[in-house]
C-alpha cells in the first residue's frame, strides 16, 4: 500500500562535481548545528559505558549491582551507582538501506536523499576524535559483496547487491564513504532489510553503535528479529525516512500509482473520500507496527520526513537524547 509511488520521469542523478559540492555542505551544516550538542566522550549519537570512573548517580531498578558506589551510598544513605566515561575509541556502523521505495520523494527531498543527509551527520560527528566508521548498503536482497577499496568512487553495484564499506577512521576516509554511498545506484527489485541488518550482526564486532537507515516498509517480520540481536551487542538507532504521500492521499482525481520494487502499476480515484480515509488509516496501523517493532527491539528511534527540516528534526532528537542521559545525575 504505502509503497506506491506516483508515475513521474525519473529523477536525474546530480553530476559528480555537484555531488562533492552537496556533501561540502552537509559537512558545513552539520558541523554548525549538531557539534555544540555532542561535546563529550564519544561522538556518536548513542554512547554506550566505557571503563573509567564518571560521577555518582541515585540507583535505579536494571541497574548493574557492579557499579555500585559504596562510599557516596554511605554517606547519603541512599543507594549510588558510578557512572563510567567511555575514553576508548568508537567504532559505529550504518546500515543504509537504498532500495528502490527509497528513490521517491514529494516532499522537499527525495527519500534517498534524506538517507544520504543522515548517513552524513553520522559520519561527521563519528570521525571526530579518531572515531571509527563502516556502513553496509543494500540495493536489493542477495549476494554480499565486500568492497575493499571504496575512497573517490562508487562501490559495485548491482541487481541484489549488498555492499560492505569497512569501518576506517579519518575525515578523509569518511568522505569516500559518503562519496560511495551518494554514488551508489538504486536498482529494481524487492530489497531484504532483514539480510541488511544481519550483516551487522556477522561476523561479531566489538561494542559499538549501529544506525540503521530505511523507509522500513519491509513487513517488520522480516527485520525485527535481526534488529533484537543486533541490540544485544550494540547500542542501536533507527532512522525512518517518510513521505507524506505514504501517510495520506491528495484530493487529484485519479491517480495512477506505481510500486517501485515491483513495477506494478495501479490506477486510484483518489476523489473518493473514503478511500482517502481508508488508506491513511491503513498508513497510520503501518507505522504503528513500525515503531512498536522498534520498540520492542529496544533501538532509539528517530523519523525524519521528505518535507520538514531533516536537520532539525535531528538536531531536536540530538539534543533530547543527551537530555534523557544526563537527567537523575549527581554533581
Amino acid at each position: 500500500m504505502a509503497r506506491a509511488a506516483a508515475v513521474t520521469s525519473p529523477t536525474p542523478r546530480p553530476a559528480p562535481d555537484r555531488s562533492e559540492a552537496v556533501l561540502s555542505r552537509l559537512q558545513l551544516l552539520v558541523t554548525r548545528k549538531l557539534d555544540g550538542l555532542l561535546q563529550g566522550d564519544y561522538a556518536g549519537l548513542l554512547p554506550g559505558p566505557g571503563s573509567e570512573a564518571g560521577e555518582s548517580r541515585e540507583y535505579r531498578p536494571g541497574d548493574d549491582v557492579r557499579r555500585m558506589d559504596w562510599p557516596v551510598t554511605a554517606r547519603t544513605t541512599t543507594p549510588h551507582v558510578r557512572r563510567t566515561v567511555a575514553d576508548r575509541e568508537l567504532e559505529t556502523w550504518l546500515a543504509l538501506d537504498l532500495s528502490a521505495s527509497l528513490d521517491f520523494g514529494t516532499g522537499q527531498w527525495l527519500k534517498r536523499e534524506v538517507v544520504v543527509a543522515a548517513a552524513a551527520a553520522i559520519t561527521h560527528l563519528t570521525v571526530r576524535g579518531g572515531n571509527r566508521i563502516g556502513a553496509v548498503i543494500g540495493t536489493g536482497g542477495g549476494v554480499s559483496v565486500p568492497a575493499r577499496r571504496w575512497r573517490g568512487g562508487a562501490p559495485p553495484a548491482g541487481p541484489g547487491v549488498l555492499t560492505r564499506l569497512p569501518a576506517r577512521s579519518g575525515r578523509k576516509e569518511a568522505q569516500g564513504l559518503l562519496r560511495a554511498v551518494a554514488g551508489t545506484t538504486i536498482q529494481p527489485g524487492r530489497g531484504d532489510l532483514g539480510a541488511l541488518i544481519e550483516m551487522l550482526n556477522r561476523p561479531p564486532r566489538r561494542r559499538g553503535v549501529a544506525v540503521v537507515v530505511s523507509d522500513f516498509l519491509a513487513p517488520a517480520e522480516q527485520w525485527a528479529r535481526p534488529m533484537r540481536k543486533l541490540r544485544v551487542r550494540h547500542d542501536v538507532l533507527a532512522i525512518e525516512v517518510v513521505d507524506p504521500r505514504e501517510l495520506e492521499l491528495p484530493d487529484v482525481g485519479v491517480l495512477p500509482v506505481v510500486d517501485p520494487e515491483s513495477g506494478e502499476l495501479h490506477e486510484v480515484q483518489t476523489a473518493d473520500p473514503r478511500l482517502r480515509q481508508r488508506y491513511a488509516d491503513a498508513a497510520t496501523a503501518q507505522r504503528a507496527t513500525i515503531a512498536a517493532a522498534l520498540r520492542g527491539a529496544g533501538a532509539a528511534h528517530l523519523r525524519l520526513r521528505t518535507d520538514r527540516d531533516w536537520l532539525l528534526d535531528m538536531v531536536r532528537f540530538v539534543a533530547a537524547q543527551r537530555h534523557a542521559r544526563t537527567r537523575g545525575t549527581t554533581r
